[in-house]
């Protein structure tokens, strides 16, 4: 790497002017970018309360929960909070039409009844290092000059295993380093990481509570959700992470969370931690654009169709309800983000935002005698343009195919069976038919019906063969129309009919008699390995604007960080542990509306459709609401808390993450952001967006009055 690319951010950090309240910031870095905001903003806790590389602090209670979300530990028991959706799929896996924990709700009533979630993980970050100048030094090593070393992350952890050394690792089980690159590969963080195996399920309620509003409400606020589940991290006797045993017993962490019932009041204090997926606060114009006119639009136009059919099936089987809950839920919640989006590029014009930030640099750059900055601009616009066509199907393929139509992951490395059918080796054929019989398996598994991912496939495969020509699809869609004259309807029934796949009853008959014939035209593998080949295809494609997207945009950054100097701001979100900071409040969407910063339980009794689904109340709630049996949780007028909004910044990977007080206090869980606000993750939108969280009263009145388990808020340490 040349070092003309690299900005020397030793002693401090250059950025972008930012408006209150926005930011993802950087623990390590908080002291001397915001603290005395965030302090007179109310915070009275010192720094060092809520991040200290030396001793334990509040960040030693907020964990990574699973793969995508946040999570935060509120017991020396090792109890854990998180958000119902993101303990859903585990929820989903523990239920069956005999035991319908999504429907009914699960509550341990002691430590026995808790229930192990295989490949479910908790992730503590025990230590991050500025690794700055060691990360530069070895890029400065590399020769090639247009290197993508700076950004890659098998490159950068290879150099975080190599600086703590193997001996490290292998006396520290469970323990995982990374490198991650901040500030567009300007600065590194290495961040020491924990890794817990055995996590098991304590309660959750029932998704008329964890879920109320479901779809309609999704992005929405005001809100009435009870978005919590509830968990416990295991160890070893030792406290060390372990795989789940018996024997295992319940965590003792560093740090744990108290919960204040005090409750919010307008214009609080509000602080949260957590793991920030992504934004975009470095787009350029025409990137706003393509985001808008291709990315969202296909995501858009592709679930809705997907979505109206999933739906129809699962109010019609209550088997495919539990099925495909989790699978909906999914969709929904990036569509509905894709339409908050353009509704916020267009609301506050973003695409001439980023322009007026473009024409400044230009001023300044021929000011400066820069023309490094003007050039790199220049070339990220014809990138952009040059690369819109493979990026249109790029998202069509991925949103119309290969996450729309199931059938498109089936098994396709069948070669070892047919050597092995071939060779009549008896015991080679019942080995590999063995794997074979697996691998079906794991992709037609509990979750998974043949009549709905046909009905899905017809839809958007229609859909898909209108919008992209035949020569710019899939090899193998060409029987389409050689063999079916157009009609995409017949195409998928043959599929089904002539695969060993499209059935149970077809891969017990190709199991009976097996053949090599069989495996080799079988349709829905072509099918999958033809998509897979487009797939392929496209990102090899893609892959040459990449490189030198990715150069031309770092250096495009570095004259925004050269044009405003030295100026506290936060690097784009890359899940990495970040505080965000600002005040319970409410908003105006639109002109004489106003929104409140606090929902109460007589929203959800007004909300109450008993021929929805989505609006179902359970009898036992109405119960606790008619007798107004809310115990110490209530309000001061008596009523029941249940969500509320602040002006935190957050994005997808926040959900989960702790909401404290001024005095590091639990008060809330997010688990939501107003859809005026998602366009936030592009540029910050101070009047809209909203943090969606559930009161933590809600969540102990749930627990305690709602599901009797009342036991668990013994080992929490609670505030009056």
């Amino acid at each position: 790497m040349k070092k003309k690319f690299i900005l020397s951010l030793a002693a401090v950090v250059f950025s972008l002017p930012v408006v209150a309240d926005e930011g993802m910031w950087l623990l390590p870095l908080l002291k001397q970018q915001k603290f005395p905001e965030m302090q007179a903003l109310g915070l009275k806790l010192q720094d060092y309360d809520i991040y200290s590389p030396d001793s334990a602090s509040l960040k030693d209670a907020v964990v990574i929960f699973g793969g995508g979300c946040t999570g935060e530990i509120v017991s020396p028991d090792g109890l854990l909070l998180t958000n119902h959706h993101c303990g859903y799929s585990q929820i989903q896996k523990h239920s069956s039409l005999e035991h319908d924990y999504l429907t009914d709700g699960f509550w341990a009533m002691s430590r026995e009844q808790e229930l192990p979630n295989p490949g479910l993980t908790v992730t503590f970050i025990d230590k991050i290092e500025d690794v700055t100048d060691y990360v530069m030094k070895e890029l400065e090593k590399d020769t090639d000059p247009n290197s993508m070393n700076f950004l890659s992350p098998k490159y950068l952890n290879g150099l975080a295993k190599e600086k703590v050394g193997e001996k490290f690792l292998q006396d520290n089980p469970g323990t995982e380093v990374e490198i991650k690159a901040f500030y567009g590969g300007n600065v590194y963080y290495m961040f020491t990481k924990k890794i817990y195996s055995d996590v098991r399920l304590v309660g959750a309620p029932p998704s008329a509570i964890g879920k109320f509003g479901a779809d309609t409400d999704n992005w929405m606020w005001p809100r009435h959700t009870g978005d919590f589940s509830v968990f416990r991290v295991y160890a070893d006797a030792n406290g060390n992470p372990a795989e789940y045993s018996e024997n295992n017993v319940p965590l003792r962490p560093k740090r744990w969370f108290k919960i204040s019932i005090k409750g919010v009041e307008e214009d609080d204090y509000a602080m949260m931690m957590g793991f920030p997926g992504r934004t975009n606060k470095y787009y350029t114009s025409w990137e706003v654009a393509e985001r808008r006119d291709i990315d969202n639009t296909v995501r858009i136009n592709m679930r809705d169709l997907r979505q109206k059919v999933m739906l129809e099936e699962m109010l019609k089987d209550p088997s495919v309800r539990i099925q495909y809950s989790s699978k909906y839920a999914g969709s929904t919640n990036a569509y509905k983000n894709a339409i908050g989006c353009n509704w916020a590029i267009g609301k506050r014009n973003f695409e001439q935002v980023k322009k007026e930030e473009q024409d400044k640099l230009i001023a300044w750059s021929k000011k400066m005698c820069e023309p490094a900055y003007p050039e790199a601009l220049l070339i990220l616009e014809q990138i952009i343009s040059d690369r819109k066509d493979l990026r249109f199907r790029s998202w069509m393929l991925d949103e119309a195919i290969s996450r729309g139509i199931e059938f498109s992951k089936v098994p396709t490395s069948v070669q070892s069976v047919i050597n092995a059918l071939k060779e009549k080796d008896r015991e080679k054929i019942r080995e590999q038919m063995h794997l074979l019989e697996l691998a079906y398996h794991r992709f037609a598994d509990k979750d998974y019906a043949p009549e709905v991912d046909k009905k899905i496939a017809k839809v958007l495969l229609k859909e898909y063969c209108r919008q992209i020509s035949p020569k710019k699809q899939p090899a193998y869609f060409s029987l389409i129309d050689k063999k079916f004259k157009g009609d995409t309807d017949c195409f998928v029934d043959y599929l089904f009919e002539k695969s060993i796949f499209g059935s149970e009853d077809n891969f017990n008959k190709f199991k009976a008699r097996p053949s090599v014939k069989a495996l080799e035209h079988d349709p829905m593998i072509q099918f999958a390995r033809s998509v897979q080949d487009e797939k392929n295809a496209i990102a090899a494609s893609l892959k040459d604007f990449e490189d030198g997207y990715s150069l031309a945009h770092r250096t495009y950054v570095k004259g925004l960080l050269a044009m405003y100097g030295n100026q506290a701001n936060f690097p784009d979100a890359n899940f990495t542990l970040r505080l965000t900071y600002g005040q319970v409040k409410g908003y105006s969407p639109r002109d004489c509306d106003y929104y409140g910063h606090q929902t109460t339980l007589d929203g959800v009794m007004e909300k109450e459709d008993s021929t929805n689904w989505e609006f179902v109340v359970p009898e036992r709630l109405k119960e606790l609401y008619n007798t107004r049996d809310f115990g110490r949780y209530r309000m001061s007028d008596g009523r029941m808390p249940v969500a509320f909004s602040a002006t935190t910044h957050t994005t997808g990977g926040n959900s989960g993450s702790p909401v404290l007080n001024a005095n590091g206090e639990l008060i809330g869980i997010n688990f939501d952001r107003n859809w005026e606000g998602v366009g936030g993750d592009i540029q910050y939108l101070p009047d809209y967006q909203r943090s969606i969280i559930v009161d933590i009263r809600y969540v102990l009145f749930l627990i305690d009055k709602y599901a009797g388990a009342g036991y668990l808020l013994e080992e929490m340490e609670l505030a009056e």
